[in-house]
């Protein structure tokens, strides 16, 4: 079964560029461990939310608007798309990450 891992961050959570540099080096160890395991299907890192474009709709007509869809100090940094036997594997993955204050959100993806 797949499941995406929505890599969430908190931009707070680092506060030096050693803890980044290190964080980074943990992050790394992860994807290539997984990777070489067979588990990983796709996945990127992402570029900050200030860089986001969101389009909503109002009286059925579309507005583009800069930035993320809503304000908050978290935001997505990056997915990962990986096959396991179950969520309970997808969870043993997620609780590997390597990034402190972070958060991991798994959804299972629809096969078609």
């Amino acid at each position: 079964m797949k499941y995406l891992l929505l890599l969430i961050r908190d931009d707070e959570a680092w506060e030096s560029l050693s803890d980044e540099q290190r964080n980074y080096e943990g992050i790394m160890r992860w994807w290539a461990e997984h990777g070489a395991a067979g588990k990983v299907r796709d996945g990127q890192e992402l570029h900050p939310a200030r860089t986001a474009t969101t389009v909503s709709w109002a009286d059925g007509r579309p507005i583009v608007t800069d930035g993320p869809f809503l304000e908050s100090k978290e935001s997505i940094g990056g997915y990962g798309v990986f096959e396991v036997a179950d969520l309970d594997a997808a969870i043993e993955i997620a609780k590997g990450w390597p990034a402190p204050g972070h958060k991991v959100e798994i959804r299972p993806v629809v096969e078609r």
